[in-house]
C-alpha cells in the first residue's frame, strides 16, 4: 500500500479499535471487517468526521460463505473419479450451513480526500439473516441493500421500503444463494387452455457437469494427411 493509504489505516485504526479488523488484501486495497453493533455509528463518523468524509457509499453486495474453502473438483484426479464425484457426491463434500454464512460488503468513496475503503460486516446467525440498514446516512443504500435483499436473503432493520428489485414479484427463493439449484425452482410458459402465462415446476434435472481435460498425447495429433485436407 502506498503512504496515503497507511495513513488512512492508522487514523482508523486509532479511532475505532477492536471495532474493525483489518481484511487481508493481494491489491494494496484497504478493507476491514466491522462489529454488527456498532456498523451504524462507525459509519456516520467515517462520513462526518473531518478525518475521513466518506461522503458517498458506491456500492452495496451480499456474500454467501456456505462451502467457503472447499474444493469441489480435485482437478489433478479429474480423469479419475471427476465423474463419479460429479453424480454421486458423498456427504463429506455436500455444501453444509457455516456459523455466520451471510456477510454484506460496503464500498466507501472520499471525494473530498480521494481514498477509498471497503467495510465488511457479518449478519447475524438467524434465519433469516439481519443487518442495520444505512440509508439514514447514505441515501443511496435504498436500492443496494434492496439488491442484496433480493438476491442473498438478507434482511435490513430500518429499511423504509425493503422489496424484490430485480426479480418477479412471485419469485421463489434468492439466486444468489450458493444453495440455490442453478436451473432454478419453477420456469415460466404460457398455456394456451388458460390464456395467460404460468408458473410450472422447473423441468431441468439438476447435475454437475464433469470439467473438460485436455490431453496432449499421439492420439490427439492431426495426422499430416488431414493436415494437408484440410489445408
Amino acid at each position: 500500500m502506498n503512504e496515503t493509504t497507511d495513513r488512512l489505516a492508522g487514523r482508523l485504526e486509532t479511532s475505532f479499535g477492536e471495532n474493525l479488523k483489518r481484511l487481508p488484501t493481494a491489491t494494496g486495497e484497504l478493507g476491514y471487517t466491522v462489529t454488527a453493533d456498532r456498523l451504524r455509528e462507525i459509519c456516520r463518523l467515517l462520513r462526518d468526521q473531518e478525518a475521513f468524509r466518506f461522503e458517498q457509499l458506491m456500492d452495496v453486495c451480499g456474500v454467501d460463505y456456505l462451502g467457503y474453502g472447499e474444493a469441489e473438483w480435485q482437478t489433478r484426479d479429474a480423469t479419475r473419479s471427476g465423474f463419479s464425484r460429479g453424480v454421486d457426491r458423498e456427504p463429506s463434500q455436500a455444501l453444509t450451513r457455516n456459523s455466520q454464512r451471510f456477510a454484506v460488503v460496503y464500498h466507501l468513496l472520499s471525494i473530498s480526500r480521494n481514498q477509498r475503503l471497503r467495510l465488511r460486516v457479518l449478519c447475524t446467525d438467524e434465519d433469516p439473516p439481519v443487518v442495520d440498514s444505512l440509508v439514514e446516512i447514505w441515501n443511496s443504500a435504498n436500492w443496494f441493500e434492496r439488491e442484496v435483499f433480493d438476491l442473498y436473503g438478507i434482511l435490513f432493520n430500518g429499511h423504509p421500503d425493503l422489496r424484490r428489485i430485480l426479480t418477479d414479484y412471485g419469485f421463489v427463493g434468492h439466486p444468489f444463494r450458493k444453495d440455490f439449484p442453478l436451473s432454478g425452482n419453477v420456469e415460466v410458459r404460457y398455456d394456451p387452455e388458460k390464456r395467460r402465462v404460468v408458473y410450472v415446476p422447473v423441468s431441468i434435472e439438476p447435475r454437475i457437469l464433469v470439467p473438460r481435460v485436455i490431453r496432449d498425447d499421439a492420439r490427439y495429433q492431426q495426422a499430416p494427411g488431414e493436415a494437408a485436407k484440410n489445408a
